[in-house]
């Protein structure tokens, strides 16, 4: 009899539906969780309409899981029933190449185990993800949730917030130093609260003039409209560090020409080919840097839970029931949410 039940896409046309399923028997270093909430990443939207072409069906996506321990392997020793953890976006990895052994398990040689549609390391299955009532995974990729931190809005720090921490502290930032923030969705929003935890100062670049209230709000110190061509000239090399998390195509070039000579130019929501073309001297020029990132490794995401608790940092969020999953996703296609969906599981247990 299955053991576990959730929501799960069978092809790419088929939007989510409830499914039953098999999760593995643990082992001796895993933890079972029952899990009280998952946050909604737009990358669940690719896998499920195998947007990247890797998806492999049936895919139950999730990697934003928040739950309570209910049971603990014998080799486990950092947690024990009933504890409050997390599960972010990957499960497992070699473990014993240069990154794993620093501490940058998303950089594995051999590739990180990502939590939904990965291959198990072990026996080969495909795992699936947090749109689910329970989850078995290795106490290596389990992180403890502070006390002082609310579970219904910390799933997507596991995901949205690592992915803005990880490259802000990777490069520096800090009291003084000028950041600009591209984009004003689930990433960038918490791109604006750690940078100006740091110390930096904060300014959002949107494309909309409607957000500009917006994003004062989330606690910008300065707003640009990139479509106002005279406000971009204004910003020229002006800014030590440029986040940029727009996941679609966009011209980067006008966002380089905002960075001062040895600025940084850090991509985490772009993972297709950079369309239009850079422009190389605006590179050269200026010794200015491209860089990309991707999410933390296993220390650096406790370091971020503990971060948001030490500063009191949360993601703005919608809760969700389960049943509303594929409405959520057309939402989210739109733009029309803030800024992240995170689905009650309650919603899943009592259907």
């Amino acid at each position: 009899m299955a053991n576990a039940k959730g929501y799960a896409a069978q092809n790419d046309t088929s939007g989510l539906a409830p499914i039953s399923f098999d999760r593995r028997e643990p082992r001796p270093d895993d933890i079972s969780i029952e899990i009280d909430y998952c946050g909604v990443c737009h990358t669940d939207i690719h896998f499920v309409q195998n947007d990247w072409g890797v998806t492999e069906y049936p895919v139950v996506p999730g990697h934003e899981i928040i739950g309570r321990v209910t049971a603990v392997g014998n080799d486990v020793k950092r947690f024990k029933e009933g504890d409050i953890v997390g599960v972010g976006c990957m499960v497992d990895s070699c473990r014993s190449c240069s990154a794993c052994q620093s501490g940058l398990e998303q950089y594995c040689l051999e590739g990180m185990t990502a939590t939904y549609n990965g291959e198990d390391r072990h026996d080969g299955t495909i795992t699936f993800g947090g749109y689910s009532d329970n989850v078995v995974v290795s106490e290596r990729f389990v992180v403890k949730v502070p006390e002082k931190l609310d579970p219904s809005t910390a799933a997507p720090i596991l995901c949205a917030g690592i992915t803005t921490y990880s490259p802000l502290r990777h490069y520096g930032v800090k009291a003084g130093d000028k950041v600009g923030v591209i984009g004003m969705g689930g990433l960038g929003h918490m791109g604006v609260k750690f940078a100006k935890a740091l110390g930096a100062e904060v300014t959002i670049f949107t494309r909309s003039e409607s957000k500009v209230s917006e994003a004062k709000k989330q606690g910008a110190d300065h707003v640009v409209v990139s479509t106002d061509d005279s406000q971009m000239e204004s910003a020229a090399e002006s800014f030590d560090f440029m986040l940029d998390t727009v996941p679609v195509q966009h011209d980067l070039n006008p966002y380089l020409n905002c960075l001062k000579f040895d600025g940084t130019h850090i991509i985490v929501g772009l993972l297709e080919p950079v369309d239009p073309a850079l422009e190389a001297g605006n590179l050269v020029f200026k010794r200015r840097v491209l860089a990309g990132s991707l999410i933390g490794g296993m220390p650096e995401t406790q370091e971020v839970l503990d971060f948001c608790a030490e500063h009191d940092i949360s993601c703005d969020v919608e809760m969700l029931d389960m049943k509303n999953i594929n409405e959520a996703y057309e939402r989210m296609k739109k733009g029309d949410v803030k800024y992240r969906f995170v689905i009650d599981m309650k919603s899943l247990k009592n259907s």
